[in-house]
């Protein structure tokens, strides 16, 4: 270009311009291609999670019903009264069903949400009397997952499976001692004479403490006739310390009349239930809360990869 030629200026302003309008475009179409690319992949992903949660057998023919009890039994958690009520529910009307398999690998949990299962198990039982309900324990079934697997026909586990603890318990902690040796003071007010009770901050008063041993002792004793309730005259009672809180292995529980049987799922949906196909009822998390635990543990397992990684400077 003739620097000279009159208008030059304006001429290379606006070429100048007109090549910056036509980068600002190329970048909008790959910004919108990458846009409709990531959607596209999470539309992928949520059609194969959802296909995934669907059995392709389930409603459609006959099968053994699988609901899985893992973990603490309480409110909130995915071992909760509502959770496995409502997968058992499930299980037993649909009208394929041939059996359930109720498989227990929990340490217990609170006894409200245990007694809610053991008495739904109990109503089932009566109102599907033709479709047997199996407990099958694999690790461990302790305190209120005993609770549970009492109620059903039969109990099954391994050898090896940890079994019972029978018992209620209540923890609570005392720092008085070291609240004097730190010259804290304890400025708790209350309405109510006992409305403190059990304050850690507070020395130790018996007539409270006799009082909560009785709310556990009464606990302990619904405890204990659920289980008789549930286990009748296979339950060996001249144990000693039978339902004193102590655990046994599979192959001493069955000694003792706490399961039925040393068996897999596998083995009792096949050789007790006769329907080898498993169809599993437990009720899950859905597509987007799965997806953020995923995201959210890739992230956190990256960040502490990051942290962790030495450096060369």
């Amino acid at each position: 270009m003739n620097e000279q030629e009159p208008g030059w200026e304006r001429k290379f302003i606006t070429k100048l311009a007109e090549s910056s309008l036509r980068e600002q475009k190329r970048a909008r179409y790959w910004s919108i291609f990458f846009k409709l690319l990531t959607f596209a992949y999470l539309i992928t992903l949520l059609v194969m999670f959802s296909e995934s949660d669907i059995p392709s057998n389930k409603l459609t023919s006959d099968h053994t019903a699988l609901v899985e009890l893992s973990g603490l039994i309480a409110d909130g958690e995915k071992a909760s009264a509502d959770n496995i009520v409502s997968a058992l529910r499930e299980a037993f009307e649909d009208k394929h069903t041939k059996g359930v398999i109720l498989r227990i690998n929990s340490p217990g949990g609170t006894p409200v949400q245990a007694g809610y299962i053991y008495d739904e198990i109990i109503r089932l039982r009566e109102k599907y009397p033709d479709t047997p309900l199996y407990a099958v324990i694999s690790d461990m079934c302790a305190s209120g997952g005993y609770y549970v697997a009492a109620a059903a026909d039969k109990i099954y586990a391994d050898k090896a499976s940890i079994v019972g603890s029978i018992g209620v318990r209540m923890d609570n902690f005392g720092f008085v001692e070291a609240m004097k040796k730190l010259g804290i003071e304890r400025r708790t007010l209350t309405a109510g004479e006992n409305k403190a009770l059990l304050d850690p901050f507070a020395p130790v008063d018996e007539s409270i403490n006799k009082h909560m041993q009785g709310l556990l002792h009464s606990i302990h004793q619904q405890f204990i006739d659920a289980v008789k309730k549930g286990r009748g005259d296979r339950l060996k009672l001249d144990v000693s310390g039978l339902f004193s809180g102590l655990i046994w292995t599979g192959e001493q529980s069955l000694e003792i009349g706490l399961i039925d049987e040393l068996a897999s799922a596998g083995y009792v949906a096949r050789e007790v239930i006769g329907e080898e196909d498993i169809v599993d009822f437990t009720i899950t998390d859905d597509f987007f809360d799965r997806l953020a635990k995923r995201v959210g543990a890739t992230t956190a397992s990256l960040l502490f990869e990051k942290a962790s990684q030495p450096y060369m400077h």
